[in-house]
């Protein structure tokens, strides 16, 4: 019987992107020695460097095959000579909105043998899961300027939530802490008590669908809160829910208490279409080049690609990979302090996937 055979899409994309992708793409070569798949890449140019020499952010036609692979694996985006916004919003927010990207899923996880800035806490204390809603709430651009550049200027961003797209957010995150079978324990992150019309409807919605869902414990957290007590007590925390501004702040903060932006994967979900999964680092243009940035971000964000595609094995594979290398090989996780290449160390996940 023919290998299942999956088409993804790579998009190196700007500064060190290219270099990460292409340690994930070893590691992606090693497992598919091991298991009974394979993969069709294909690469896209997109990013500041294009922006730069065309105009194009994500021209029509490549949005258009983009919705008939499998998954996109994503370098990083984000060029020092391009205006902030224009990438961010033309790239990468459309993706998400044109894709129907709605859930962005980040594991905050310290593997064994990394180091977080947390007194006292250890592997056995972070290891949980924020569920941000990715395509509303303030960043879907609506609002604007009265008078712009005048002494009475008013600027209005709004944040949009509807029922439907809190509901799809909220059921996806029960069901991925019913399915992830740890703690059981779903917490909405918010701030009902100065968002009052927003959260007022992500509470009613949470409090409704938790009904459906009677093993699942649930609680709330106001942001603030939710902030103090990664810091404080992470161990309290199995799966958050939360909206798009939220989620994006409090995941830097996981990558941090987690080891760094080096060991950082997320995914952009679409459930049912095209997901994309990516570091979350960014592009780093001062390490471009120099063959020391770690990409053991953008290998993980090939193991949740994995994943998503339904080999588990594989994905136990590259993960197992991950926790060796930082277990027994790397010194640090920051650029230029793991003893070793990007190069060596795309090497070591590959060469620990073929001994697996």
């Amino acid at each position: 019987m023919a290998r299942k055979t999956y088409r993804i899409a790579v998009i190196p994309g700007d500064g060190t992107g290219p270099e990460v992708v292409r340690e994930a793409l070893k590691a992606l070569q090693a497992v598919m020695d091991r298991e009974d798949f394979r993969a069709e890449l294909v690469e896209y140019d997109l990013g500041g460097s294009r922006y730069l020499r065309t105009g194009e952010v994500l021209p029509a036609s490549v949005l258009d095959e983009l919705r008939t692979v499998h998954a996109i694996l994503l370098g990083a985006i984000g060029h020092p000579e391009v205006k902030p916004g224009i990438l961010e919003k033309g790239l990468l927010l459309e993706l998400r909105f044109q894709l129907d990207q709605y859930i962005n899923l980040r594991p905050v996880i310290l593997y064994p043998g990394v180091d977080t800035p947390l007194k006292n806490k250890g592997p056995e204390d972070i290891n949980f899961v924020v569920v941000r809603e990715n395509t509303e709430g303030l960043y879907t651009g609506s609002g604007g300027f009265l008078r712009k550049g005048t002494p009475y200027e008013v600027a209005v961003q709004e944040s949009i939530n509807t029922r439907s797209g809190v509901e799809r957010c909220v059921r996806f995150a029960f069901e991925y802490c019913r399915k992830r079978n740890q703690r059981k324990k779903l917490t909405l992150c918010g701030k009902t008590n100065v968002l009052t019309f927003a959260f007022d409807l992500w509470d009613r919605v949470f409090h409704e669908t938790a009904r459906e869902y009677p093993d699942i414990r649930t609680d709330y957290a106001h942001v603030d809160a939710t902030c103090m007590w990664m810091v404080k007590n992470p161990e309290w925390f199995d799966v958050i829910v939360t909206d798009n501004m939220f989620g994006d702040i409090i995941t830097d903060l996981g990558a941090m208490i987690q080891g760094g932006m080096g060991i950082a994967a997320g995914g952009n979900l679409n459930p049912q279409g095209v997901s994309m999964f990516e570091p979350i680092g960014g592009s780093a243009p001062k390490y471009t080049g120099r063959n020391i940035i770690n990409p053991l971000a953008a290998v993980g964000a090939l193991q949740m690609l994995l994943e998503h595609l339904g080999e588990g094995s594989a994905a136990q594979r590259v993960e197992g990979a991950v926790r060796k290398v930082v277990a027994r090989d790397l010194k640090s996780l920051s650029a230029g302090e793991m003893g070793y290449t990007t190069q060596e160390v795309g090497d070591l996940v590959a060469d620990h996937i073929a001994k697996s």
